[in-house]
């Protein structure tokens, strides 16, 4: 009985290995729960491309956005588990729906495994041109002083943007008001136009503005400057708290029952891509660098994230919707 044991694992690694040396056999297709056009598709599209380099096949973006990612999630439950069928999961996905929304049905760690991250995104806070705010600590001032409410521009509840607002208000001790809007465009506008206070946003969605000479950065969110803009100061530089840090990421998953020896080719066959000084060029021009992580480190991520985020959630009072 033991000898057929052994003879069974033998095959099963020795099938395994033949299978990775084969991957991929066919065209493979990135899945992306985001729309066109931003830097979750753009960076997913410079991988793409450099992938298909390495492995001599067509590698296609395919959005799938709406529904708050489940759409694109569902796309890829029904996926071949056989790393031909890649989907791209943010932080939002991972840490932010399961704790905000009742009816969300997805343990992502439980269905997917993550081969690598793609990229963290450190966010800035930007304020309209003709703002009174100079720096962090005036900002934060002018909040505690509560003679007029501080508002800043969020996209939908529980948004980075949202959470990041709420958490600054939490730890200043300030009450700031949020505004939602539908679009990335009105976000910004409403800044520059002084119909809200700030945002937190990234670097590339208020590039356009700030080089049109309607927006500043304040300040970036992250403990260091930023590589791409290290004339930006911290929070704490700014006058702001230190301990106030807000930030995306980016990863590609596959099903669970994908074999182990695709997992680990696929991890490093992005992770190589991730290294080329022209991704990370390419990268920094949208605000985000590129960055890499093994599996069992992004489980970690997620379930440090999903507590602090469960936390944040009661904390400010926000109700699953």
């Amino acid at each position: 009985m033991r000898s057929r044991q052994v003879f069974a694992l033998v095959v099963a690694v020795v099938s395994s290995a033949a299978f990775a040396q084969s991957f991929p056999s066919r065209p493979v297709r990135i899945i992306m729960p985001y729309s066109t056009g931003i830097a979750p598709d753009i960076t997913a599209r410079i991988v793409a491309e450099k992938l298909a380099r390495q492995w001599n096949q067509a590698v296609t973006v395919e959005p799938r956005p709406g529904a708050n990612g489940m759409i694109a999630i569902n796309a890829a439950r029904k996926s071949p588990a056989d790393g031909h069928e890649i989907l791209v999961l943010g932080n939002a996905h991972l840490t932010v729906n399961p704790v905000l929304f009742k009816d969300w049905t997805v343990d992502a760690l439980a269905e997917f495994i993550p081969v690598n991250l793609v990229y963290r995104a450190g966010y800035i806070i930007a304020v309209g041109t003709n703002a009174p705010y100079k720096s962090m600590r005036e900002l934060i001032d002018t909040a505690k002083n509560g003679a007029d409410k501080v508002s800043y521009s969020s996209a939908y509840v529980g948004s980075p943007q949202h959470f990041g607002g709420a958490e600054l208000g939490s730890i200043v001790g300030a009450q700031m008001l949020a505004v939602h809007f539908k679009e990335t465009g009105q976000m910004m506008s409403a800044v520059a136009n002084g119909d809200t206070d700030f945002v937190i946003a990234t670097l590339g969605s208020t590039a356009a503005l700030v080089k049109a000479g309607k927006m500043r950065v304040l300040a970036t969110i992250s403990p260091k400057r930023l590589a791409s803009n290290p004339e930006v100061p911290t929070v704490a530089e700014s006058g702001g708290p230190a301990n106030f840090h807000v930030d995306t990421w980016m990863s590609m998953a596959v099903p669970k029952a994908t074999p182990a020896a695709i997992i680990a080719q696929l991890g490093a066959d992005i992770g190589r891509v991730l290294a080329d000084p022209e991704v990370v060029a390419k990268f920094r021009t949208f605000g985000v660098e590129p960055e890499t992580a093994s599996p069992a480190k992004i489980a970690e991520m997620t379930r440090t994230e999903l507590k602090q985020n469960a936390e944040l959630v009661q904390k400010i009072g926000i109700r699953p919707e």
